[in-house]
């Protein structure tokens, strides 16, 4: 296994990717896609339609419930030239439910397209929705690193939420590998049928096979879902441009769990049953909950968030998961709370193998990406069989692209 994170060079972590392996469309049916399924050493091709076969009774399946918003706006400035804006996360109220349901003005923190077009002022932009005459008027604020505080306020004949009038006046933000607009399509289908909490500017993209067909036949199979949120942002396409890891910011990311989820795993965790993660961002969250656990058991308060280099602390590579999650359940109920709230910023990598998650659903990422050394935490150097097989089968690459079932050797050992 590889000891230092900090070291790892993404170079050995690449492999071509032709752009005609790239999937820009969905499929006509959600679960046609196909599925590469391994477990200890062993790659089958199967159908997504094969999931509640391949997975034991008594499993826990976590699914990110998650739903993207159509960040993406498009002004025109007084003079003619177009601009855009990209929203990413609140900052006023910074919570994403309060902000999305508010009929207030609030204030966001975007990227801004042509930004040195727009040098003061308030822009605006008109629409009729359902019969309702909408404008939507922004004002730039301070510099954020590379991002801007907007202010959004509207006016409207009838009381209007800001995440309804983003449902009217954006688009959906396609990843910028899939090349092109998005179009009336993909307003359903780059949404899960299980997305419920409003938020994430991409979607959790392995969540994107499932039917309600498919939950059904799990259910009645003994399989128990459960469902997190975790609010995908700009950053999960943020490609890792230094040699090392060293030298790599990690996005941060905005995750809730409920007190039943944590129970839930604890008991899974008690009794060596397997956990299943439904896509990257499941697992980064149920991997940080063993983290803020494991601080808490050596006597740190879960701060606002969770440092990116977390699991290469020493005090922590000994520490079993359920005392970790029993930890945070014990402090939540001593507060009185039924869900935990907090940014993560956890980078996953083979340097520390995953402490909750058992077997892992995801569709096939980009090189040189996190999300390709999260399946190598997972899966080790098989990573490299588990891509060249995908490329030489005719697997779909990316967001709209075929998928995985990747369980991490020994699981079900715990």
């Amino acid at each position: 296994m590889i000891s230092d994170a900090r070291s790892i060079r993404i170079q050995d972590y690449d492999y071509p990717l032709p752009d005609e392996r790239i999937a820009r469309y969905p499929l006509p049916e959600r679960d046609r896609s196909q599925l590469l399924h391994f477990r200890e050493g062993n790659i089958e091709r199967r159908s997504f339609r094969d999931i509640p076969t391949l997975l034991p009774a008594g499993t826990l399946l976590v699914g990110n419930q998650t739903r993207v918003i159509h960040a993406r706006l498009n002004f025109t400035l007084p003079d003619g030239r177009p601009l855009e804006i990209f929203c990413l996360e609140p900052l006023q109220p910074t919570d994403y439910a309060l902000s999305l349901s508010s009929t207030a003005p609030v204030t966001w923190k975007c990227l801004v397209g042509g930004n040195r077009r727009w040098k003061t002022g308030e822009i605006s932009l008109e629409i009729s929705t359902a019969g309702h005459p909408l404008t939507l008027h922004a004002e730039r604020g301070a510099r954020t690193e590379n991002a801007f505080e907007i202010t959004f306020r509207w006016d409207a004949a009838r009381p209007f939420s800001f995440g309804e009038v983003l449902d009217a006046v954006g688009t959906i933000p396609l990843p910028p590998y899939l090349n092109r607009a998005a179009e009336a399509e993909d307003s359903q289908r780059y949404q899960t049928v299980f997305a419920r909490q409003e938020g994430s500017v991409a979607a959790p993209t392995a969540g994107l096979h499932f039917t309600p067909e498919i939950l059904e036949r799990l259910r009645t199979g003994g399989v128990e879902w459960e469902a997190l949120t975790l609010h995908v942002g700009a950053g999960t396409f943020k490609p890792v441009t230094s040699e090392t890891l060293s030298d790599h910011a990690m996005h941060r990311e905005y995750f809730t769990v409920s007190l039943s989820l944590l129970r839930n795993l604890h008991r899974q965790l008690g009794e060596g049953l397997p956990i299943v993660s439904v896509g990257t961002t499941s697992m980064r969250c149920l991997e940080s909950l063993f983290y803020f656990g494991a601080l808490l058991l050596s006597g740190d308060i879960p701060g606002e968030g969770l440092d990116q280099w977390v699991a290469t602390d020493e005090r922590f590579s000994k520490t079993d998961p359920a005392p970790a999650i029993s930890a945070l359940i014990d402090w939540l109920e001593a507060r009185g709370d039924t869900s935990f709230s907090r940014y993560t910023q956890l980078l996953l990598t083979p340097a520390a193998k995953p402490r909750v998650v058992d077997g892992l659903i995801t569709n096939f990422h980009q090189p040189r990406s996190t999300l390709l050394l999260l399946v190598a935490a997972m899966v080790g150097e098989d990573w490299h069989r588990i891509y060249t097989y995908a490329l030489e089968n005719d697997f779909r690459f990316l967001s709209y692209g075929d998928s995985s079932l990747l369980w991490r050797r020994g699981a079900g050992a715990k």
